[in-house]
């Protein structure tokens, strides 16, 4: 009764999110509070949420912490140099931007910390895709595939967690893996480039100010945005005198988008430049000709003591000197401090970053209803349990396979505490008799974690989709297929170079 129970939960959760029945917010808290009544938990119920709540509370607290500080950098124009040097790499091309999105991301990945990557990259990419009106989705979907192929390093949390629940070292786990790592990075870009491919085929390559300021010259101080697609029309253009952009007279002012249409036909259509100001942290609006922070608020003098007091941050995080809330706390009142001394301009900061912080930090005290539900009813023992129990006999000599598979759906379903502490163990113990070591259940264990990421039990991924404000289940939706791709590529490496065996053999 309790397993149907759970997994009827998480079923009509999933339905009415990715249906867009209800908000994820809504539906974090109203379906594990029915299920719960359902199951006859009523009175405990209270007791359960507050658990799951003061569980994810530090969560909470560093997120918010964190958007604010990365909020008053992007403001500041600590992350303008690199839009401009993506601008001059990629220019107007989505092929090229899209790629370089997973590159920068899986970059960035490396010290382990979903949320830092999501912070990171999305504020160096976000101005791109607004500009060119490119989908958020696909930023979404590029950087979280990144992620996911990097978040098995040892510090990044589940390899850890393998390792301590089974009793290994955590390079026995690791190392092996870094080939079938390095096989599925190179498929995060290749998705990365048919997305990419779709987005040029959609939008056509357009020519960004930075690469029109000649033709702004000789034309006396009159610029055109203009597709570099032979026959299409202006996109917007540029006042010599203000400097501003404004829609062409040509385009039709509806998405900013240009449209390659059947036999080749281009359709460009603009939109007032409005939103980059929103994705970069104008406080009031226009951004600059690249996309970067209103000019009003950046504080280019103090570029270099941001990097400094960012790099800081960073070592601080990956040597653990701090809880990661603390951190994020007393480097975001040093950073407001140093470059917006003022009361009216400190308040001015953290009303503009509230839009952001609310949506995230909502869902991450409304996740904590649901797991606390989900694990004080013990409906997560119930799915572990009948986990373990569906797999036939016949099965256990492929257990190091059967284990990488189940790490797909588990991973996403279940926290990776309870998957990794509660399920690992018993399939190691079963593996042992067809002399499967725990080291490769290990390394089978971990290869869920591109799909992990998409699960309503992690909180990094609210913070992911809430700065690239899109729904969380139209994120899912867009990127599922996509993040199981990676997880079966990076069980088929795992297989081909052996770090996983295909059997096992009694004995």
């Amino acid at each position: 009764m309790l397993t149907i129970l759970a997994y009827s939960m998480v079923v009509v959760f999933m339905y009415l999110i990715m249906t867009k029945r209800l908000p994820a917010l809504v539906a974090l808290i109203v379906v594990p509070i029915g299920f719960g009544v359902i199951g006859g938990f009523g009175p405990q119920l209270g007791p359960m949420m507050l658990d799951g709540i003061r569980n994810l509370a530090p969560t909470g607290v560093m997120l918010m912490f964190a958007i604010l500080y990365f909020g008053i950098m992007i403001d500041s124009g600590l992350f303008d140099p690199v839009v401009r040097l993506i601008l001059k790499l990629v220019g107007g091309d989505p092929f090229k931007i899209v790629v370089g999105t997973a590159v920068l991301a899986m970059f960035i990945s490396l010290d382990g910390d979903g949320a830092t990557t999501y912070m990171i990259t999305v504020a160096a990419m976000l101005p791109l895709y607004v500009r060119l009106g490119m989908s958020r989705l696909v930023l979404a979907c590029v950087i979280m595939l990144a992620g996911g192929v990097f978040n098995i390093l040892p510090w990044g949390g589940p390899t850890a967690r393998a390792a301590t629940a089974l009793g290994v070292d955590v390079g026995d786990i690791f190392v092996p893996m870094i080939l079938p790592m390095a096989v599925t990075s190179l498929w995060v870009v290749f998705v990365a480039c048919v997305l990419g491919m779709k987005e040029r085929k959609r939008l056509g390559i357009m020519t960004l100010p930075t690469q029109a300021e000649k033709v702004a010259k000789e034309a006396q101080h009159v610029a055109v945005l203009q597709p570099a697609v032979a026959g299409v029309a202006a996109a917007a253009e540029m006042n010599g005198t203000t400097g501003h952009w404004s829609p062409a007279a040509a385009g039709t002012a509806r998405d900013g988008n240009v449209h390659q249409l059947a036999g080749g036909r281009v359709e460009s259509t603009a939109t007032p430049s409005a939103e980059p100001a929103l994705a970069t942290g104008g406080g009031h609006g226009g951004g600059d000709d690249n996309g970067v922070a209103n000019a009003a608020i950046k504080r280019p003098k103090l570029i270099w003591v941001n990097f400094a007091m960012t790099a800081l941050l960073m070592a601080f995080l990956i040597k653990g000197v701090l809880p990661l809330p603390v951190l994020f706390m007393i480097f975001f009142a040093v950073a407001i401090m140093i470059n917006y001394p003022g009361l009216e301009e400190q308040k001015e900061r953290i009303a503009y970053h509230a839009a952001n912080v609310v949506p995230v930090v909502s869902l991450i005290f409304a996740a904590g209803i649901f797991v606390g539900i989900l694990q004080g009813t013990k409906m997560v023992d119930a799915i572990a349990l009948s986990v373990i129990a569906g797999v036939p006999e016949w099965m256990g000599p492929y257990m190091a396979v059967v284990t990488g598979l189940l790490s797909i759906p588990f991973t996403f379903f279940i926290s990776n505490d309870a998957f990794y502490f509660g399920i690992v163990p018993v399939l190691a113990k079963a593996a042992e008799v067809y002399g499967i070591t725990a080291a490769e259940i290990g390394r089978a264990s971990v290869i869920g974690q591109p799909v992990h990421l998409l699960s309503p039990l992690v909180a990094s991924t609210y913070l992911l989709v809430g700065m690239c404000k899109v729904e969380f289940g139209d994120h899912q939706r867009f990127t599922l297929m996509w993040s199981i791709s990676a997880s079966l590529v990076m069980l088929v490496a795992a297989l081909v170079f052996g770090v996983v065996p295909l059997m096992g053999s009694a004995g």
